[in-house]
């Protein structure tokens, strides 16, 4: 099914659009690029697991640049990026893994 994400601005009300994200998958002790892009302007990334790279079982992190963000939208930046790391045990699920973002603060979830 895959991995989506999406980033909501939630200091300001609003989704976070042109945050550049990174997909990566852990092999062995290191890190392999296996996706990425921009969220639209919903905030959404739909695209995160690109259609000819297989989603297999494994740790997945998402590294969100918060910094960019920040500096495209004027506002204050104490985390210059977020990464989320999480195990996919099964891949035939689709995996949803938003954040809410403030200038001071983010949270995360396993969504739907």
């Amino acid at each position: 099914m895959g991995i989506t994400t999406h980033v909501l601005d939630t200091a300001r009300g609003k989704p976070a659009a042109r945050v550049a994200v990174l997909l990566e998958r852990q092999v062995g002790r290191s890190w392999t690029r296996v996706g990425g892009g921009a969220t639209d302007d919903d905030g959404r990334l739909r695209t995160l697991l690109p259609a000819d790279v297989a989603f297999v079982e494994g740790t997945y992190r998402i590294t969100f640049d918060t910094r960019g963000y920040a500096r495209d939208t004027e506002t204050e930046c104490f985390f210059p990026e977020v990464s989320i790391v999480f195990d996919v045990r099964d891949a035939t699920q689709h995996y949803h893994v938003p954040l809410l973002l403030s200038p001071f603060g983010y949270s995360t979830y396993r969504g739907s």
